[in-house]
């Protein structure tokens, strides 16, 4: 996949990720902060930078992150840019000392996770309480073992966040070809 490809799949969320502490507030340019756990090479991380207000930060989390830390100019943007910080951690079993959060990306790293509903109450505690998540996993529930051992179609996602308001932005082909992958963004009622 490309950074492009990777853009084009998330930036239907663009318009909730501007937002102020409030789901009623008008859209803001304020810098956000965000963290992409299990960023591994960087890929959506750079995709999502390219989405935030100037001036935002996403921390980079991965047992083995190979993003490097650097600089991204928001779509059509050229103001201060957005930084990208690596971290080197295991978001499931590491407390993560960040600032609170605006929004967590998650582009294929919660199939890896077994317990997924005490991950989600572990972050939400890390996130304002308005603050978005931003899904991308393969639409199947049957497991693919080392590489996809605990996998979430967009309807368990559904279930799994039954709480909240989940909206499909899009999918494509997986690479893989066992199912297409999907762009999900979950937000708080």
């Amino acid at each position: 996949m490309t950074i492009q490809q990777a853009f084009d799949l998330i930036s239907p969320a663009a318009p909730f990720l501007s937002t102020g502490p409030s789901p009623a507030t008008l859209p803001t340019q304020q810098p956000q902060y965000w963290a992409d756990l299990g960023c591994g090479s960087g890929l959506f991380t750079a995709a999502l930078a390219r989405l935030l207000p100037a001036g935002s930060t996403v921390y980079g989390i991965d047992t083995h992150p190979t993003v490097r830390q650097q600089t991204i100019h928001s779509a059509g943007s050229t103001d201060k840019p957005t930084s990208i910080i690596p971290i080197k951690a295991d978001f499931v079993k590491t407390p993560l000392d960040l600032p609170p959060l605006d929004g967590i990306l998650m582009a294929n790293s919660l199939h890896y996770v077994k317990n997924k509903p005490a991950l989600i109450q572990k972050l939400r505690s890390h996130m304002h309480p308005n603050s978005p998540f931003l899904i991308i996993e393969y639409d199947t529930d049957r497991p693919v073992p080392i590489w996809v051992p605990y996998p979430i179609s967009y309807d368990s996602l559904t279930y799994l966040f039954k709480d909240h308001k989940t909206q499909k932005l899009g999918e494509r082909p997986s690479a893989y070809g066992r199912s297409n992958m999907y762009a999900a963004l979950v937000r708080p009622r």
